[in-house]
């Protein structure tokens, strides 16, 4: 699943989802599978908010790649296609990898003058890594 809008100024999944979007991948992650009916219950916690407003969304969501839709007697399941753990990294190797295709050597500039800031563990493994693809070339 490629996004084709990357909100920069948003944050969380604000930036892949709009705010409706969000909250139902949410739910559905935390819950794994549910009916439009029990998601509105869910969202309705918050504020009240019209079931048709709730099925639009959850069946774009569907259309969109990120939700898989099964009959379950008079209605229908909704589940995430993947985990929230990957679906974060699948879009954070794509960001990555898309900034670098297109500005280099910047982006790779800018991520390690981010690293006075990087968790000594994280430095530890990206220090075995640069070994490990040295070692390979």
């Amino acid at each position: 699943m490629k996004f084709h809008h990357f909100k920069m100024h948003e944050s969380g999944l604000n930036r892949f989802f709009g705010p409706l979007e969000a909250k139902i991948m949410n739910i559905l992650w935390d819950e794994r599978e549910l009916s439009i009916k029990e998601v509105q219950q869910r969202l309705e916690k918050e504020k009240q908010i019209n079931f048709n407003t709730v099925m639009t969304v959850m069946n774009r969501l569907v259309e969109k790649g990120f939700l898989q839709k099964r009959a379950h007697g008079r209605s229908s399941l909704y589940l995430p296609v993947q985990s929230k753990a990957d679906f974060i990294n699948d879009q954070s190797k794509e960001l990555t990898h898309e900034l670098i295709e297109e500005f280099g050597t910047l982006v790779v500039n800018h991520m390690l003058d981010h690293l006075e800031e990087a968790d000594p563990e994280l430095l530890e493994k990206l220090e075995q890594k640069i070994l490990q693809l040295k070692k390979e070339k």
